[in-house]
């Protein structure tokens, strides 16, 4: 699906399966219909640079997005208009936002190394910036029961915290050794999977904190995006090097891919499943947007 000018950093599925959102370099945020791949309405406009990311609320009526003009936005999908003021308090880039499963609340990672939860609704900050990171915060995801955060970081870890305190929950977990991209929750909230510039993804047991599948290997360069199907038997990634896989999440084994996805220097920036499972979207540095089949024979 073309239409943006920009390379697309950031693409996520409502949750009704019926439209994706993208965030493009191009400073914009493009809605289109799954079944139609037409855009459904004009682009949405309000950030002054490039959008990193783009999230959905729990109920399909909200999207929020963060930029490298340090802010977020929330907007309205059925009328495209932003909703309030931005939401300003990051230092730096914002890398990476999530909502909570409930939609009350949104975090936000961002190059200043920090995470910030959001009220959703008023789009007042909560409580202090979460500190601990030592690099880009470039990825964050809440828990499937809302109690958790999890973040990935340039600093090679992964850490967790506690969603109504604000505090760390145990120490980092560290195994990779390049930047951490993408952090997502298996559905059941047991497993984490990571993807980092070092090639490789991995599983992690949320209560040992330990690599319990992985490193998976194969994709010749850095893991940009990675994200559980909705039936948790199976991992998506997309990297640098152009391509997607899909992968078993209890045995490691490539069961679809490689298959080339995008071009351009940077390949493929973010993959997402469906909610029912069925298809995957991608989006690339070639400032493409594109759908899969994603149920695997």
């Amino acid at each position: 699906m073309q239409g943006h000018s920009g390379a697309v950093y950031s693409v996520s599925f409502s949750p009704d399966n019926s439209q994706i959102a993208s965030g493009s370099g191009d400073n914009t945020i493009r809605i289109w219909n799954v079944d139609t791949g037409k855009e459904t309405r004009k682009p949405l406009r309000g950030h002054t640079s490039e959008v990193y990311s783009v999230s959905f609320s729990p109920d399909g009526k909200r999207l929020a997005s963060g930029s490298m003009d340090r802010t977020m936005q929330l907007w309205d999908v059925q009328t495209g208009q932003q909703i309030g003021q931005p939401l300003r308090g990051h230092t730096s880039l914002v890398l990476c936002v999530a909502f909570s499963p409930d939609g009350n609340r949104i975090v936000s990672g961002s190059a200043d190394k920090t995470l910030r939860l959001w009220d959703a609704q008023t789009g007042q900050a909560i409580g202090e910036p979460l500190r601990g990171h030592s690099d880009y915060v470039q990825s964050v995801a809440f828990s499937p029961d809302g109690k958790h955060i999890t973040s990935g970081s340039g600093d090679s870890t992964i850490r967790l915290w506690d969603a109504e305190t604000g505090e760390p929950v145990g120490d980092p977990l560290r195994g990779h050794d390049g930047w951490v991209w993408s952090v997502a929750y298996s559905p059941d909230g047991a497993r984490i999977v990571s993807g980092s510039y070092d090639k490789t993804i991995r599983i992690w047991d949320t209560q040992t904190r330990q690599t319990v599948v992985g490193p998976l290997q194969g994709h010749k360069k850095g893991v940009y995006s990675v994200a559980f199907s909705p039936d948790g038997q199976h991992v998506v990634s997309g990297s640098e090097d152009g391509t997607m896989r899909i992968w078993d999440a209890q045995t490691g084994q490539t069961v679809a891919g490689p298959w080339e996805a995008h071009g351009g220097d940077w390949g493929v920036w973010s993959v997402a499943f469906s909610p029912d499972g069925k298809r995957l979207v991608s989006g690339g540095h070639d400032n493409v947007v594109k759908i899969w089949d994603g149920e695997v024979d």
